[in-house]
């Protein structure tokens, strides 16, 4: 329903108001793009709390509600979130949809599946694969480490795509006019707030790249080790070269034999810097870490730490540099 308009001299500076569309969104990174463009014409929910796994988070009954409510829903795909995939096939109704992993543009990588990662490839060089097919393809033309071997393929279940596809800034940049297309086209009559409000979006998150690209300069030459193989599109975006994960996904545990593997690649490559994630099991991280100086600190690729809102997701680019530089400077 509409409510009474503003005087015609402030229509430029405000948007108008209207009743904006009850939106959901699977990740809180996408929660932060979506409530960006939506400004303060309206707040999107959340289907996956915090602390909770993408992978697998079972909706309780009252995130079933909103999803149930919703009149658009923002999500990065069904290879993340296959459970809320589903849901949304069976209750979302007559919402609208929005598959940001299928948005034209969409930077796609392959999953990676062997015990040491390949070299990194560097952050300017433009071979964007579309579809996973391509990235499996490009994914195979690489050479691998031939003493790392191969994993069992159970220790990953991503299908050969990587789907952590907001950790890539360009990705998320691809995505903001997609939301603000689909929110306006919703909510025709504030269309052109949520094309502003997504063009500051742009302007917030170049400045954010911009200082996350200064502050890890100094540590491109670094080696690392995470915890979670989800981090291979910030990696590229920002030159960083993570030698390997000690798990390939977060729904399964590391091999003995790729702990060792990965002990003996520390030790050899004078790893600066293993990093944990929230929950982690510490024994894990002193597998690897035996016998070694290597430093240990924290990352998380949902930002769990951070305040949600407009704001979310510049914040999530600069803290992930900021503690990838803190750790390597000490």
């Amino acid at each position: 329903m509409l409510k009474p308009l503003l005087p015609a001299a402030l229509l430029l500076a405000t948007p108008l108001w209207a009743e904006a569309p009850r939106t959901v969104t699977d990740i809180g990174p996408v929660q932060g793009l979506v409530a960006a463009v939506m400004g303060d014409l309206g707040t999107p929910d959340v289907l996956v709390p915090k602390g909770a796994s993408p992978h697998s988070h079972a909706l309780t009954p009252s995130e079933a509600r909103a999803l149930q409510d919703a009149e658009l829903v923002f999500w990065i795909g069904p290879d993340l979130t296959p459970g809320i995939g589903r849901k949304i096939e069976a209750i979302a109704g007559d919402a609208a949809t929005v598959v940001l992993s299928e948005q034209p543009g969409t930077l796609h990588l392959a999953s990676r599946d062997h015990v040491l990662f390949d070299e990194r490839v560097p952050a300017d060089e433009d071979d964007h694969d579309h579809d996973e097919a391509d990235a499996a393809d490009a994914h195979d033309d690489h050479d691998h480490a031939e003493d790392a071997g191969h994993e069992d393929h159970d220790d990953h279940d991503h299908a050969g795509g990587d789907p952590h596809l907001w950790l890539s800034p360009e990705n998320a940049a691809n995505w903001l006019p997609a939301i603000a297309g689909a929110l306006a086209k919703a909510d025709p009559v504030n269309a052109a707030a949520y094309r502003a409000n997504a063009a500051a979006a742009q302007a917030a998150l170049d400045d954010a790249v911009a200082r996350a690209a200064a502050r890890l300069a100094p540590v491109q030459e670094d080696r690392f080790v995470v915890f979670h193989d989800a981090y291979q599109y910030y990696e590229r975006a920002f030159g960083l070269h993570v030698i390997g994960a000690i798990k390939l996904s977060d729904a399964t545990d590391p091999s003995p034999a790729r702990l060792d593997a990965l002990r003996d690649a520390v030790a050899e490559s004078g790893a600066t810097c293993v990093f944990a994630e929230p929950q982690f099991d510490p024994r894990l991280i002193a597998a690897i870490t035996e016998g070694a100086e290597t430093k240990v600190a924290e990352l998380d690729p949902l930002g769990l730490a951070l305040a949600p809102g407009a704001g979310f997701y510049p914040a999530l680019i600069e803290d992930l540099a900021e503690r990838i530089a803190t750790c390597a400077a000490h």
